[in-house]
């Protein structure tokens, strides 16, 4: 059996994998990019038709290379990022292989480093950088049955509102993507229920700056002084419609009944938390709280930029928000399809070193793990907030790039 031996070797190439790559090169370490789909994959395959970046391509991109075809405040549809990732790839010539699936991670035998069984053979390698991203295995909770008379998807199956049977929709998570296909839902004519739990819902933007400009100003990608976040909280901000804050009153007063959270599921009948109203309430606060914080940002640095006296005004409480629905009967309701927008796991099972805590979660600092040269990259909150966003990773994979030189520094001493 053939055995293919590297310095390092990364697992994945979507955003993650290829500015590691890009780091690696730029230090000339030897290093091999396995991916096995197609590079930028999940752009391609696990996003609705519809989709487009959450951030402006002035923002959502690598340093060294500008998106000359779309405007910089415009955010870019999906089939455009799985380009830009593709076009990026070629440009720094990423030793990337496509097709080819990751089995199996263990220690090698009478020699540092790990061996790795994929679909393609056998690989040495003397460190492995997991790029594999957020976006991993669909998750949601098994609250319906799966013979329950009614069709249930998660969102990273939905393509467009013609794919789903004829019928009301609910939609269960109020991040970016349940609120996108909510408000796309309706549009297309449907009766659609959102199940709205605890969010964090900023602006998308203020005083003519996105909120990407405000999270830097603010110091909010790094989160030095930003309060402590609530984990497994949905980020309400989307670049859908050109881009327009996330607001749940105007979801409502266009025709979708909000709920609260999706709790149980007896005899056809969907019951929802009471707490709707505090959900929203949370939602606004977050909301003003950076309205505050970017208009004393203005006053202290002296900015010449206009006051906006509209985005303090909220529209009226829709019905559903004065009074709630509890239950709902799925059959009178007409409801024939649950779409499940609750994000997504972890599958680390292929990777049998010991560097995970009792739930499985990496054990790492600064995606630095436990395990010598075992590296992470691309996870929420691998660093700071960006660490899992364009911006983010390409500065956590320079932060590894320069560890993993350290490392082999360490390996090539001799007395």
């Amino acid at each position: 059996m053939t055995v293919e031996a590297t310095d390092t070797l990364v697992v994945g190439a979507g955003q993650s994998g290829i500015a590691m790559s890009e780091h690696l090169s730029t230090l000339g370490i030897p290093h091999i990019v396995l991916e096995r789909s197609r590079i930028a994959e999940n752009w391609s395959s696990m996003r609705w038709d519809s989709l487009v970046a959450n951030g402006p391509a002035w923002h959502d991109r690598f340093p060294n290379l500008k998106f000359e075809d779309v405007h910089p405040d415009a955010f870019p549809e999906k089939d455009r990022m799985a380009k830009y990732f593709n076009d990026y790839a070629a440009m720094i010539k990423a030793p990337i292989r496509t097709g080819v699936e990751v089995k199996h991670v263990k220690h090698s035998q009478g020699r540092p480093g790990y061996t790795v069984t994929t679909s393609d053979g056998v690989f040495e390698a003397r460190r492995i950088v997991v790029a594999t991203g957020p976006f991993q295995v669909p998750s949601f909770p098994g609250i319906v049955p799966t013979d329950a008379s009614v069709d249930q998807l998660h969102s990273s199956s939905y393509k467009n509102p013609e794919q789903l049977a004829d019928g009301a929709v609910l939609v269960v998570g109020c991040g970016a993507s349940g609120s996108q296909i909510a408000e796309e839902l309706c549009k297309a004519g449907r009766t659609v229920y959102l199940s709205v739990g605890e969010h964090y819902r900023p602006p998308r933007a203020y005083r003519q700056r996105d909120y990407t400009w405000w999270l830097g100003a603010l110091g909010l990608w790094d989160e030095v002084k930003s309060k402590r976040k609530k984990r497994h909280v949905a980020f309400a901000v989307s670049g859908y419609d050109g881009g327009r804050t996330v607001d749940f009153r105007r979801l409502a007063h266009m025709g979708i009944t909000l709920v609260g959270v999706t709790n149980a599921y007896e005899d056809g009948v969907l019951h929802f938390e009471d707490d709707l109203a505090r959900n929203i309430a949370q939602g606004d606060e977050a909301y003003f709280e950076v309205l505050r914080d970017a208009d004393a940002y203005i006053e202290r640095k002296g900015m010449d930029l206009p006051p906006e006296p509209d985005a303090w005004q909220l529209l009226e409480d829709p019905d559903c928000l004065k009074r709630p629905i509890t239950r709902l009967d799925v059959s009178k309701s007409k409801i024939a399809t649950i779409l499940w927008a609750t994000g997504f796991k972890y599958d680390f099972s292929w990777l049998d070193v010991d560097t995970f805590d009792e739930q499985g979660l990496p054990l790492h600092k600064r995606g630095i793990s436990a395990e010598n040269g075992i590296y992470f990259l691309g996870l929420p909150d691998l660093t700071n907030r960006a660490s899992a966003f364009i911006y983010g990773c390409w500065q956590d994979a320079k932060h590894i790039a320069d560890h993993i030189i350290i490392q082999r520094n360490y390996d090539a001493y001799t007395r």
